[in-house]
């Protein structure tokens, strides 16, 4: 038993849950729990005090030295305080006068005052903050969608429901989750102007003896504001009065690796069980959360204009079939153009590529060969700044072969398709006098590197910044006036069944960010496919036709958010063995009344690290219990060892 806080009753009963819902072992679950008691304790601090013991030989400096021990102190400071050198100090240890303890000082985090003034609101923004703060104070789990429009301030709406938890309850907790480290920093700063006080961090940035302190003061109820990561869900909360889901529709809140959950709807549970409220922000909500929220089950907040002066981009799709880029370049003449006059009138462009790296494929022009990752089904992407390939599945990197590794040929690599750093190269010959950054994962690599990138871009030092989807939510750019999408269609390829909808979200939160201040915003869309139900829906600004839409769609296939769905994800070294296994598995599926199986098909990438995959997925009615239809088929088997069996219970990849 380690000498460290329980947790608290709730923590474990969700635990428990979380475990029973992924259909895993609750060690699984158990180990998010207790993340934060990796670091090892910090060593207690040494301090002396008196003993009430006299000195055999007094002296004015000795008995200066009494005075000031009255309170334990470090020696370097009572010696300091009394003005006299540490051999006073020693001999007075020495003849037991003085006694060294040990203590641990918990952790301090400073008080929120939710009595500070919060930002001026328009009355839109003030009727759903009475609404939330409404929700908050009576106390009990309750849901709301904050539904508003890019640019809408929903941040400073949220902030009056923290502020309204923390009134309410003078020991009351809030846990606030982002989708990105690289708007933790942001988000901070708000949240210190808001209530004096900077709330407490939990992501992967943050050092492991860091997170041990925070995890011990959320269990001891020492923390009362907590912004993190998804996996901050599961951090001991002895009084959750408020859980935030800002960006709730983004995938980044699916863990796909390990334990397996997605913390949008995991957060829901929790705060069921811990009888707290939620509050999901976003400005293109999920399909589900707008499901939920048409059957009354979330109360549905609507901010239909921007805060202040701002008005909502002007959309324009760029048809590339009719209007194609110069040979050799990605942007069209039509977006260069408007670039070159916002650049005239001093104004900041975004060019927004969702791919990192230079070129996304590198072929051999000698032997048509595709430079792969070694035994895995995934193209090395060029990244010219490094001069290497790099496979960003695995992680696996190699410095640029001068020749082919296939035929030999010399000089015969070359690179197909283009990545943000491809067209940062393109930015600087068109705009040589401008000042041009990236912003992609690879050039920002932690918090501190985002929150300096994004002031630069804030402050106007940059005049174009190509960035991937690390700049497509969260980020307030004043003198951003014009937002560039090159390749539109990359997110509709595939088989995915939320293609459709995450193009939308992403497109929509990246061209959210222009005109966010005095100045009017655009956004051009290049796109080869412009009569597509996404780009119609985002050139008409009909975000309710386009759900309207794709939930008819969904209806009728019986996908979420009207139906379930589970995948069964098998892998082996062994591609006999996995076959066998996979056939076998099959055989035995249960027969229910609701239930479909597909499968097993090789996964869209059938080899990862050497290990072959197959994929099943299941398709439930909801009222189904999926997770018992689950765990009787794998009671049915036995799984090799040669062979490993995940489940993934909602999923959002299908990889």
């Amino acid at each position: 038993r380690l000498p460290d806080p329980p947790l608290p009753p709730a923590t474990l009963r969700f635990v428990e849950w979380a475990a029973a819902y992924a259909c895993e072992p609750p060690g699984e679950a158990l180990a998010l729990a207790l993340r934060g008691l990796r670091a090892p304790p910090p060593p207690p601090e040494r301090l002396l005090r008196a003993t009430g013991a006299l000195p055999a030989r007094p002296t004015p400096a000795r008995e200066r030295v009494l005075e000031v021990a009255r309170e334990p102190m470090r020696p370097t400071a009572l010696a300091a305080a009394a003005g006299v050198s540490s051999g006073v100090v020693k001999g007075l240890v020495a003849e037991g006068v003085l006694e060294l303890i040990e203590i641990v000082t918990p952790a301090a985090f400073p008080e929120p005052d939710p009595a500070l003034a919060g930002a001026a609101l328009n009355p839109s923004q003030a009727a759903a903050a009475s609404a939330l703060a409404t929700m908050v104070r009576g106390g009990g789990f309750k849901v709301a969608l904050l539904d508003g429009v890019t640019g809408s301030g929903k941040t400073e709406v949220y902030l009056e429901a923290v502020a309204a938890a923390l009134q309410a309850d003078a020991c009351a907790q809030v846990l606030v989750l982002l989708p990105e480290i690289a708007l933790t920093q942001a988000v901070l700063a708000r949240f210190a102007q808001r209530f004096g006080a900077a709330p407490a961090e939990w992501h992967s940035g943050v050092s492991p003896p860091r997170r041990r302190r925070v995890w011990e003061a959320v269990a001891g109820g020492r923390c009362r504001i907590v912004v993190g990561a998804r996996s901050a869900l599961f951090l001991p909360f002895s009084h959750l009065r408020l859980v935030v889901v800002d960006e709730e529709h983004d995938g980044a809140f699916k863990q796909e690796d390990g334990f397996v959950y997605h913390a949008r709807d995991f957060a829901v549970a929790r705060a069921r069980i811990e009888g707290a409220a939620v509050v999901l922000a976003s400005a293109t909500p999920s399909l589900e959360s707008i499901w939920n929220a048409q059957a009354g089950r979330y109360a549905w907040l609507r901010l239909s204009a921007r805060h202040g002066a701002a008005r909502l981009p002007e959309m324009a799709l760029v048809d590339m079939r009719a209007e194609p880029p110069e040979r050799g370049r990605w942007m069209s003449p039509r977006l260069i153009g408007a670039v070159a006059e916002g650049l005239a009138r001093g104004e900041q462009s975004l060019l927004f590529l969702n791919r990192r790296g230079y070129a996304p494929l590198v072929l051999c022009r000698a032997c048509g060969e595709r430079m792969s990752a070694p035994d895995t089904d995934s193209w090395l992407v060029e990244h010219r700044y490094s001069g290497r390939l790099v496979c960003h599945l695995t992680g696996f990197s190699m410095k640029k072969p001068d020749a082919c590794p296939h035929c030999a040929a010399k000089d015969s690599l070359t690179s197909i398709g283009p990545g943000v750093e491809r067209l940062e190269e393109e930015a600087r010959e068109l705009f040589p006098d401008a000042r041009v950054a990236v912003f992609s994962s690879d050039t920002v690599m932690d918090a501190e590197a985002a929150r300096r990138l994004v002031a630069r871009m804030a402050d106007g030092e940059i005049d174009i910044l190509v960035a991937t989807q690390a700049a497509a939510k969260g980020h307030n750019f004043p003198g951003l006036t014009l937002v560039g999408v090159i390749d539109a269609d990359l997110g509709l390829k595939g088989g995915d069944l939320r293609a459709a909808e995450r193009t939308f979200q992403l497109l929509a939160q990246v061209a959210g960010r222009a005109g966010r201040a005095d100045k009017p915003g655009r956004a051009m869309i290049q796109t080869y496919t412009p009569e597509h139900g996404v780009m119609q829906a985002l050139a008409a600004g009909d975000r309710d036709g386009f759900l309207a839409a794709e939930g008819e769609m969904r209806e009728l296939s019986g996908l979420p958010p009207y139906g379930r769905l589970a995948a069964v994800i098998l892998s082996s070294l062994d591609g006999a063995r996995l076959e066998a296994f996979a056939r076998e598995l099959i055989s035995v599926a249960p027969v229910a009344d609701g239930v479909e199986v597909y499968g097993p098909a090789d996964a869209p990438l059938a080899l990862v690290r050497g290990r072959r995959r197959k994929r099943l997925l299941v398709r439930a009615e909801r009222r189904v219990n999926l997770q018992a239809y689950l765990g009787a088929w794998r009671a049915r088997v036995k799984v090799p060892g040669a062979v490993r069996m995940s489940v993934d219970v909602d999923p959002y990849s299908f990889l």
